[in-house]
């Protein structure tokens, strides 16, 4: 059974730092599109960044891109977000996703995401 279980959130004032982490067990993460998503509080599950399974492709939604930095370690197993210069509207839930299949291209829809973690919360203050 895929599990991903992110950590590393946390309250930090606006300009500061976090590293997520999202750890997969039950397959290993390389080979496999992830993502990670975002929902405040009142609003719907966005999309933040990807990584494709080739690990040199990476994307970013235009709100996070310059400030966030995905990276991948396949020894331990694990997905990172770097984030710089966080702003209070970077406030929300962070989880980590993952596609069902080896490959497969990434996508800003959740729907085709089928293994998710229960989330990590990060709270900027101003």
């Amino acid at each position: 059974q895929v599990q991903l279980v992110e950590s590393g959130g946390g309250l930090v004032q606006a300009g500061g730092s976090l590293r997520l982490s999202c750890a997969v067990s039950g397959r290993t993460v390389s080979g496999y599109t992830m993502a990670w998503f975002r929902q405040a509080p009142g609003k719907e599950r966005e999309f933040v960044a990807a990584i494709l399974w080739n690990v040199v492709d990476t994307f970013y939604a235009d709100s996070v891109k310059g400030r966030f930095t995905l990276s991948r370690d396949n020894a331990k197993n694990t997905l990172y977000l770097q984030m710089n210069s966080l702003k209070p509207e970077d406030t929300a839930m962070y989880y980590c996703a993952t596609r069902p299949s080896p490959g497969g291209s990434y996508s800003t829809s959740m729907a085709v995401y089928t293994y998710w973690g229960q989330g990590t919360q990060v709270t900027v203050s101003s």
